[in-house]
């Protein structure tokens, strides 16, 4: 048998994948200032310089950014560069219905696999992410982007897959900075929105339920819902 040592996790690596993780399930949101050094070395019981390698880390991945004399804030789609997504479309004429089927492939994959493997703790962020969208209808009769993305990025994350989550992270930011004006649509239509609020429901009580073809078959509904709403307005 090959087996090899088991090397302990520095203490940077992990205050990083903790930060990372509440970025990427929306808990941090675009724009949000995080905490400043200190406070986060306190929160988490580690030095300053562990809590200041992991942030020079994300910044370099671009999901975080220093702003001079105002702190680290989680860097917005619009402001992130080279996302290869965008850099490999930018050559092709790609219509949303092409970034819809492409969602189809990710999206209903990650609903499985989300009812198979999310924790306690990720069913409590979907849950919370479907709570704020939920509010943002009855508050403003609209859905915010934000939201939304936190709910699909929450479900990406249950997988704990990191190539799906990564390939999720830069499709959403390319989705929601490339075709907002498409999105805005959607996001202004009440009578649609009670139905994707509706869909957003059954895809997490099938992930809650551990039952992931129900989930994929939620997600799938939702999606060609979105496909099907898009095409009778461009037909």
């Amino acid at each position: 048998m090959n087996l090899k040592p088991i090397k302990p996790k520095r203490i940077s690596d992990q205050v990083f994948e903790q930060i990372r993780e509440l970025i990427y399930r929306g808990e941090f949101k675009p724009g949000q200032q995080i905490l400043p050094e200190r406070e986060l070395a306190q929160s988490m019981a580690v030095s300053r310089t562990s809590v200041r390698n992991a942030i020079n880390k994300l910044v370099i991945m671009g999901l975080l950014e220093h702003r001079q004399g105002q702190g680290t804030f989680v860097s917005s789609p619009e402001n992130r560069e080279g996302n290869p997504l965008a850099a490999a479309m930018a050559t092709d004429e790609a219509t949303f219905d092409d970034l819809l089927e492409v969602r189809l492939g990710l999206e209903c994959n990650a609903a499985y696999l989300a009812a198979q493997r999310a924790t306690e703790s990720d069913v409590v962020a979907i849950r919370k992410s479907l709570e704020e969208m939920e509010e943002d209808l009855r508050s403003t009769d609209q859905i915010g982007s934000g939201p939304d993305t936190a709910f699909h990025m929450a479900v990406t994350f249950s997988t704990k897959n990191p190539v799906l989550i990564y390939l999720m992270r830069n499709f959403y930011d390319f989705l929601f900075v490339g075709i907002k004006k498409n999105l805005a649509r959607m996001y202004l239509d009440r009578n649609a929105l009670e139905e994707v609020i509706e869909h957003h429901r059954k895809i997490f009580k099938a992930i809650e339920e551990r039952k992931p073809r129900k989930a994929y078959e939620a997600m799938e509904t939702h999606i060609k819902f979105v496909q099907d709403y898009f095409r009778s307005r461009n037909g």
